[in-house]
């Protein structure tokens, strides 16, 4: 077996740079940050030829949508980093702070209800590198989904964003057709004709915007892009389903403003070691819920930021 060169310190040290040790080596894979899980041609081909001249050839995909970079040799690493920063390209991703957005494909698919690329690509300027030196209790992971389809499991990330398409109903137009299209369309069954009239049950409708445009009588023309929130969820050896907020935001700053509220409301009431839906279970939804819909924590930002918390952190992967 070789003999290991690299201490613990040096090892920890990479670690937070995005390089995690390749088991029983002095060779580590290198974390780029994909920002989405988009990456332009050009930027492929450097991390192809990143991974031939420093790393053993291999190339990896992980679940949150960063690519690794296998066998990298410890004197190495800097080279790396050089090498790839002439594509726009960094490594990163780990430590107990925001961790990379994970993005469905939005738009291109065909049930996509809004731009998940260019919001998560937000999210990541905002606060993956915004809060990139805010120490938190944990690791904070997001995502984003297109639409109530889930793809990317947006309800078991600390704090998941799914689209939305509410239908607006106008009611005049509606003729309560015997055989609805819309209510054929429906895959919740959420919209039946009764008496005479279409009815969509709110329990049921999860704003899919499967119905928008299915009505000859443009009873459904057309629908308000929301976004839905889910927080507390949590994928791993404990696994928990977020809950979602008791409203569908329809104004996307208000839903980013969500997001850095549950930020910073993880680092100022979150213990050290626990995850995000730890803290919440701890607290109570309703009062999480309460908190992310005011802006009282907002005017303790800059005292949250400054405070000396956290400073070992709880995650160790």
């Amino acid at each position: 077996m070789a003999t290991l060169t690299v201490s613990a310190d040096n090892e920890k040290r990479v670690k937070a740079m995005g390089f995690l040790s390749n088991k029983g080596t002095d060779n580590f894979s290198g974390r780029i940050i994909t920002v989405n899980g988009k990456v332009s041609a050009e930027q492929m081909e450097c991390i192809a030829q990143a991974a031939k001249l420093y790393g053993n050839g291999v190339v990896t995909f992980t679940t949150r949508l960063t690519v690794e970079v296998q066998g990298i040799p410890y004197e190495k690493i800097e080279e790396f980093q050089q090498y790839i920063a002439k594509a726009g390209l960094v490594t990163g991703g780990t430590g107990s702070k925001v961790r990379p957005v994970v993005s469905c494909k939005g738009t291109t698919c065909q049930y996509g209800l809004i731009d998940t690329f260019a919001l998560s690509e937000e999210i990541h300027h905002r606060f993956y590198e915004g809060y990139a030196g805010v120490r938190l209790p944990h690791k904070f992971k997001i995502a984003v989904g297109g639409c109530p389809n889930n793809c990317v499991k947006p309800d078991l990330n600390d704090i998941g964003i799914i689209g939305q398409r509410i239908p607006n109903f106008d009611e005049d137009c509606c003729n309560g057709c015997k055989k609805c299209s819309v209510e054929a369309a429906c895959p919740m069954g959420a919209a039946k004709v009764a008496d005479g009239l279409l009815e969509i049950d709110p329990e049921l409708c999860n704003n899919c915007g499967r119905c928008v445009g299915k009505c000859r009588f443009d009873a459904i023309e057309d629908g308000q892009t929301g976004y839905r929130i889910y927080i507390g969820g949590r994928w791993g050896k404990k696994v928990a389903q977020g809950k979602s907020l008791p409203k569908v935001f329809t104004d996307k700053e208000e839903a980013l403003s969500v997001i850095e509220k549950a930020i910073l409301l993880f680092r100022e009431q979150g213990k050290t070691g626990e995850r995000f839906s730890q803290t919440i279970d701890r607290i109570g939804f309703d009062d999480v819920a309460k908190q992310l819909l005011s802006d009282d924590i907002l005017e303790r930002k800059q005292a949250i930021l400054d405070a000396q918390l956290h400073l070992t952190g709880g995650a160790t992967c």
